[in-house]
């Protein structure tokens, strides 16, 4: 699988890590930043991987950040990337099997380097299950067209 890995200077040490892994693993990663510990904008990093997740360059994208909730949100901002964060193994299994998410965002400084691994095997390991996910996924995909077009929202106005 062709995989985008990325982190910002407080993922790095476990974006080490996972590279090490996913080449042992036999996967083709390509490293988007940044290399040191040195501070770096998350945004960069994540809009990188999740344009060439989106365009195809990529299968999936893993993300790290100190917390994970930047990278996935900056990844979310690109159409067609589905980032979500994630914390266990169960949660890799099902954004992938129910929300068929692209990209995976892991916090680098909660996440026990030992527990990052068999996360990260879940989430590329495990396919979209389809059949009543494909209609919610489909709804979210025309979400985003929606979004892309600037058309305003049939969705009800609250009360």
């Amino acid at each position: 699988m062709r995989v985008a890995v990325g982190a910002d200077h407080r993922g790095v040490e476990l974006k080490r890590r996972i590279l090490s892994a996913l080449a042992t693993a036999g996967h083709h990663c390509t490293d988007v930043g940044v290399a040191s510990q040195d501070p770096a904008d998350y945004p960069d990093v994540a809009r990188q991987a999740a344009e060439g997740v989106a365009a195809g360059a990529f299968d999936r994208g893993v993300l790290i950040c100190g917390s994970g909730v930047g990278m996935s949100i900056a990844a979310n901002k690109v159409p067609g990337a589905r980032a979500a964060l994630v914390h266990t193994v169960e949660g890799a299994r099902l954004c992938r099997e129910h929300n068929d998410a692209n990209i995976l965002a892991l916090a680098g400084e909660t996440l026990a380097p030992d527990d990052a691994g068999p996360v990260v095997a879940a989430f590329l390991d495990a396919p979209f299950a389809g059949g009543r996910h494909r209609r919610r996924v489909d709804k979210i995909i025309a979400m985003e067209r929606q979004a892309e077009r600037r058309e305003p929202s049939s969705a009800p106005t609250p009360a």
